[in-house]
């Protein structure tokens, strides 16, 4: 077995078996609150103007606000998995939603609890049963956003161990529930983007989506009082984020920012205060991270970098390049996208088919407001993309000058050089970190109306022909 450095106050060795042979508070704790489907420009600190998130607004400013952090996969289950690895979604065996995470990945977690972490899961799993080695607790969390448990399990957790807890909320996914821990918005406070159709049935979506959005605020404050309690917030790491990007068409599941851009905010002891950060970040640097800050060292099989320079140094830079994939989600799909300074360049392997996902269909008010909008002719040109067959094979959007990718300039002459060299940087990656369009892959478990495919089941998934989950080559990290 082999032996592991971890350097605190006093230097200490550790092998891999639950022992703590130094003092807790010697060692930082963590914090780790994920969120289910929000998009940054949902928060106050990001920019709304109508969610109430004060809780959150006040760690970004005394804490770094991330302004560039990007998501492997803007889709449940495979972002989780891809987090949890520090791995491409198609590098961990899990890359569609509802697929489990193999027993035999790599886990972050798993490496803190066996040098004497105590670690706890509470609230959202969606990673399959082979997670619980990484963990020594794991709950199914309380009340409608899954976080009544969190300040219980802060405040009876063992006093001799530092801590990582893994905190999951189900805010805010669909459907909608409500209690008194959040505000209640009406139509009229929405903040509608301009993919969507500004209609009665899209605000009242949006409203009530923004009262969970606000529910996890409530739950950050109360996290942080209790820590503040404890006496030990200034040795706790508290990283806040979301999973994907807002429940609504254009949104989840797509590489636009409205899919991949995740909120992300980070304090504790090592970070500067009152920061902003405008590098590039990628959410598979969350695990070396994690691991570098605890004293562990980064696993072989992690594909992502460490950015604990920048939590000092918010001027520093990791990575010159970003990745990420749009794979199977209740709709047959493949899409790989590569994030570069300014530029945004998508590729899509199966253009004759429409871009769907669960909530772009008329099932949810939103998305029957853009349905029964299209039919009518009442569109703006900006509003059809889920309408679209065929789509562009390729998009490139300039993220600086279209903030919300709504004018692909892939044809244009005066950025053609961009648009080659993207599409290098993107056939590396493919390449290096084992990628694949499956010649007989998962196939749409609905249509378009949400009428069930009765005989479906999920087939050859990106990288199963390359044996991908067991490549650990990051693929291009820093522009040559």
């Amino acid at each position: 077995m082999r032996y592991l450095p971890f350097v605190c106050l006093s230097i200490c060795v550790y092998l891999l078996v639950p022992t703590v042979t130094c003092v807790a508070a010697e060692r930082p704790n963590f914090v780790f609150f994920i969120t289910d489907d929000i998009s940054p420009d949902d928060l106050g600190c990001y920019g709304s103007q109508t969610v109430q998130t004060p809780n959150i607004d006040r760690m970004a400013a005394e804490g770094m606000r991330f302004t560039n952090a990007q998501l492997t996969i803007s889709s449940c289950s495979p972002s989780r998995c891809s987090i949890i690895t520090g791995r491409y979604p198609h590098n961990t065996g899990a890359p569609e939603l509802h697929t489990n995470l193999p027993a035999d990945q790599f886990m972050f977690p798993q490496r803190l609890r066996e040098t004497g972490y105590y670690t706890v899961l509470s609230g959202k799993n969606h990673m399959g049963p082979a997670v619980s080695a990484a963990f020594t607790r794991i709950s199914r969390g309380k009340g409608p956003g899954k976080e009544g448990d969190w300040v219980d399990i802060l405040r009876d957790r063992p006093k001799d161990q530092p801590f990582f807890c893994w905190f999951a909320s189900t805010d805010a996914h669909r459907p909608w529930q409500f209690n008194d821990e959040a505000p209640r918005y009406t139509p009229d406070d929405a903040e509608v983007p301009p993919f969507l159709y500004d209609g009665p049935l899209t605000r009242k979506d949006l409203a009530e989506y923004y009262h969970e959005v606000s529910r996890t605020d409530f739950y950050l404050g109360q996290l942080r009082a209790e820590l503040k309690r404890q006496g030990i917030e200034d040795n706790t790491y508290i990283i806040y984020m979301a999973d994907n990007g807002r429940p609504f068409p254009r949104c989840k599941t797509r590489l636009y920012d409205s899919g991949i851009h995740t909120p992300f905010i980070v304090f504790g002891p090592t970070v500067k205060r009152e920061s902003v950060c405008n590098a590039l970040v990628s959410s598979i640097d969350i695990a070396p991270t994690i691991l570098q800050l605890a004293g562990q060292q980064k696993a072989p099989s992690i594909q992502g970098v460490s950015f604990a320079t920048l939590l000092k140094d918010p001027n520093a830079k990791i990575r010159d390049y970003a990745f990420a994939e749009h794979n199977w989600h209740v709709f047959q799909s493949h899409e790989r996208m590569v994030r570069y300074g300014d530029w945004l360049y998508i590729r899509n392997a199966w253009p004759e088919r429409q871009n769907l996902c669960v909530e772009s269909d008329p099932t949810y008010p939103s998305g029957k407001e853009l349905w029964d909008a299209h039919a009518k002719g009442l569109l703006k040109p900006h509003q059809i993309d889920i309408f679209q067959k065929p789509r562009p094979a390729e998009e490139l959007y300039n993220v600086a000058n279209d903030t919300d990718q709504l004018h692909n300039v892939a044809t244009e002459p005066a950025h053609r050089d961009m648009l080659i060299k993207l599409r290098g940087i993107l056939d590396r990656w493919s390449k290096e970190t084992g990628d694949t369009i499956p010649d007989d892959p998962t196939p749409d478990r609905q249509n378009a109306d949400g009428k069930r495919n009765s005989t479906f089941e999920h087939r050859t998934m990106p990288g199963t022909e390359t044996n991908a989950a067991h490549i650990n080559h990051p693929g291009p990290i820093f522009a040559e």
